[in-house]
């Protein structure tokens, strides 16, 4: 992906736009795109749209390595910002399924996206908290993009034809691996820091 990104950052370079501002920016638009085309049923659009960005979300690390402006703050930053457009694309999809109770199996549908936007905020948090202990908390299996494709992916194909019990599925095996994550990471940063006794 730094390969199709590379020259996509040059330009950005040569029209002064900062690895900040391309943080900053996709940002704002994945979280109006899941607060806005989500919820109002537009989920092919929204989904497509919101992958892309997704898929761009590399390019202010390109772009700051290429420009010397790699910093602590913008890892902070990216960091931070990911949070609020992973938890407004959970937020725009409980919302489609809350304002749109006819969809089949909606509240299924939204008690899952509830519990993936919920879980998704927990499992960096325990990373972080981890690393302010003093300790690593890396493993489980419920990453950023594998949360995103499989939340988003098969919702979006809903409009093409796939069953809704595919998409809610998703999102249910989605919120039990992100609990699983979260109860690896707590028992990993425990072994690091407890000493159990012999």
């Amino acid at each position: 992906m730094t390969t199709v990104l590379t020259p996509v950052a040059r330009v950005l370079l040569r029209f002064g736009v900062t690895p900040d501002a391309v943080t900053v920016a996709g940002t704002v638009v994945v979280t109006a795109l899941a607060l806005t085309l989500l919820p109002l049923g537009h989920l092919l659009l929204g989904g497509l749209l919101i992958g892309f960005f997704v898929l761009l979300d590399s390019l202010d690390g390109v772009l700051a390595r290429l420009s010397g402006q790699a910093s602590r703050w913008g890892a902070f930053l990216d960091s931070t910002l990911d949070r609020v457009s992973d938890g407004a694309v959970f937020a725009g999809i409980t919302l489609y399924f809350v304002l749109h109770p006819d969809v089949p199996y909606a509240t299924w549908g939204a008690a899952a996206a509830l519990a993936c936007l919920a879980l998704g905020g927990i499992v960096p948090y325990v990373r972080a908290r981890a690393e302010a202990v003093g300790a690593t908390a890396k493993n489980g299996f419920a990453e950023r993009p594998d949360r995103l494709a499989i939340g988003i992916g098969p919702l979006a194909f809903t409009d093409a034809g796939l069953p809704m019990v595919a998409a809610t599925t998703a999102l249910t095996i989605l919120a039990v691996a992100s609990a699983v994550t979260v109860g690896q990471r707590m028992s990993t940063v425990r072994r690091q820091l407890v000493k159990v006794p012999q």
